[in-house]
């Protein structure tokens, strides 16, 4: 299922959703324009490797401060290759404008970057003694997601659905197309998970998490009617 569009039109300009966009497309490119040892001294020093932060001491934090957990928020700009970037984007682009308008420029922000957090230690919960780079927006966009679902579960999305070797467009209501998107993210995750526990692919627990803090995020703005 490929989103195209709501129909629930912002307020306002969908300011930070858009930045946000273009600081991973413009890293994405900075990417392209490496070697391929670049890229991988990249992803490694600035993507979320489980083992590096589930072996740290309070002795590593105190010797260098902060700078071992910064691939917490790093690592959630940056991109395996063209459709992981391409999709991410084009979910944030459908959803995210929503979510900053209910919250502001930002509130979105700071949430966007916890949910993100929380996606990634959800996939170290899972694996924690990883040596393989958890890199992308996955986890931060499954927040937007969530929080959709409980802020806007009747819009409508428009829907691109692959039909064997045919295309058609299908408005869904965001609460069916979420709730599909979920159970398959929760699904893989589980297979994965019996089938090849040694080594995790996608970083499935990583959309699940971001996207149930998301919920709980929803949850919270709608019972405090914090929608701006």
């Amino acid at each position: 299922m490929i989103p195209i569009k709501d129909n629930i039109r912002p307020r306002r300009f969908p300011l930070v959703n858009k930045t946000l966009i273009g600081i991973n497309v413009l890293v994405f490119m900075y990417q392209v324009l490496l070697s391929s040892q670049e890229v991988q001294e990249l992803v490694f020093t600035f993507g979320v490797v489980p083992r590096h932060l589930t072996t740290l001491t309070p002795g590593d934090l105190i010797l260098e401060g902060f700078a071992p957990l910064l691939p917490l928020f790093t690592a959630t700009f940056l991109h395996g290759g063209w459709l992981h970037l391409v999709g991410n984007m084009l979910y944030l682009w459908v959803f995210g404008d929503n979510i900053e308008d209910c919250l502001g420029p930002l509130k979105y922000l700071l949430v966007y970057l916890i949910m993100g957090i929380v996606g990634h230690f959800s996939h170290i919960l899972f694996d924690p003694l990883s040596s393989v780079p958890l890199i992308g927006a996955s986890g931060a966009i499954a927040g937007v997601l969530g929080a959709y679902l409980i802020l806007y579960p009747w819009a409508k999305v428009l829907t691109l659905l692959p039909l064997g070797i045919f295309f058609t467009f299908v408005e869904i209501p965001a609460v069916i197309f979420l709730f599909l998107w979920f159970f398959i993210q929760l699904a893989s995750g589980v297979a994965e998970l019996v089938m090849s526990p040694e080594m995790q692919v996608i970083a499935w627990w990583a959309h699940v998490g971001g996207f149930i803090s998301g919920m709980i995020l929803g949850a919270y703005i709608k019972r405090r009617k914090l929608c701006q």
